[in-house]
């Protein structure tokens, strides 16, 4: 989902972005992977640097997706799902895959919650 920098403090990019990657060395702070690198994903999903990929493709090795080169630009997260609160605890530097997969859980029950009020369905808790 593309970002909509309104909701965003404007010294976003300038200032915080910038000290979050230096921060956690410009890598994932869940799997490691390098803000800019270049490579494909294998079968399983897992980010395969092009050198590797380059080398497994002279030993003959077909087992990786060819269609789509990737190119790893790291995004901050909000750890608690709350995009006012920027404390720099708060925050993490992600790739995408990571993201989205930290997310994944946010948001289905952010469907449901929304999916239940257009419905005019209510709670117990509620």
């Amino acid at each position: 989902m593309p970002i909509d920098y309104k909701n965003y403090p404007e010294n976003w990019k300038s200032e915080i972005r910038p000290a979050i990657l230096k921060r956690d060395n410009n890598c994932c702070k869940f799997c490691g992977i390098e803000n800019g690198a270049v490579g494909w994903r294998d079968y399983e999903g897992n980010f395969v640097y092009a050198e590797d990929y380059l080398r497994s493709k002279k030993l003959g090795a077909g087992f990786y997706q060819t269609s789509q080169r990737l190119k790893i630009v790291l995004t901050i997260m909000h750890l608690d799902h709350n995009i006012k609160n920027n404390d720099y605890s708060n925050l993490a530097a992600g790739c995408q895959k990571c993201h989205n997969t930290y997310d994944a859980g946010f948001r289905k029950e952010n469907r449901k919650n929304n999916r239940s009020k257009k419905l005019g369905i209510i709670t117990m808790f509620e």
